[in-house]
């Protein structure tokens, strides 16, 4: 059941992105759009609650509950970020805005970009963590509890191979190529959305 829980969550997080943006840019209702978007969030609140029932009517913890765990710790920490990027595209292609600013590719502001994205990871994987260790002492049995010890791990170690690969950026910036043009402008998921740019999911807690 968790496991399909899952999969509707992430399911639906595109239709409700889908279906609020839409509503945004084709049917011109930016408060209903922006209504639809706020209702994102709670699903990583109905699958928290669902894990928790869980758990609580007795079922042994196992590789679904830490899957949820660190699904909703990713979630939180890019889910705003992709909501605002996407966002961008949406007013750009649908609404006639300006052009969503580029990642940049070389060097040092490449090098930000990697940190902060890397600065999400540390985030989402702490909230999995902490999520997980919580079901550790509310089950309160080592030997029951190992799976979401390895799901704590695995957590870890998608932050020191994602730090890996962003330290990889500060320490040898890329350099553009001969007719690259140089360095891109640092962006800002959603830049150019002005005033009206999507705010409704803090962090989810991002996608």
């Amino acid at each position: 059941m968790i496991v399909t829980l899952i999969v509707i969550c992430e399911v639906g997080f595109w239709v409700l992105l889908a279906a609020g943006l839409g509503l945004r840019y084709l049917a011109k209702m930016p408060r209903t759009g922006a209504a639809v978007l706020l209702c994102e969030p709670l699903l990583e609140v109905v699958l928290l609650v669902v894990t928790v029932l869980d758990l609580r009517a007795g079922a042994d913890p196992d590789w679904k509950h830490g899957l949820a765990a660190v699904y909703i710790g990713y979630t939180a920490a890019f889910g705003h970020y992709t909501v605002r990027w996407l966002d961008g595209h949406a007013r750009h292609r649908l609404a006639g805005g300006p052009p969503p600013v580029r990642p940049p590719r070389f060097g040092a502001a490449r090098a930000r970009h990697e940190v902060k994205l890397w600065l999400r990871t540390v985030a989402g994987a702490g909230l999995a963590a902490a999520l997980l260790q919580a079901g550790v002492w509310y089950v309160d049995d080592p030997e029951r509890t190992a799976s979401l010890s390895s799901w704590q791990g695995f957590a870890g170690r998608a932050v020191l191979i994602h730090g890996l690969i962003a330290l990889s950026y500060v320490l040898w910036p890329k350099k553009p190529k001969d007719g690259d043009g140089g360095h891109a402008p640092e962006a800002v998921a959603g830049a150019g959305a002005g005033k009206d740019a999507v705010r409704p999911v803090e962090d989810r807690a991002g996608r």
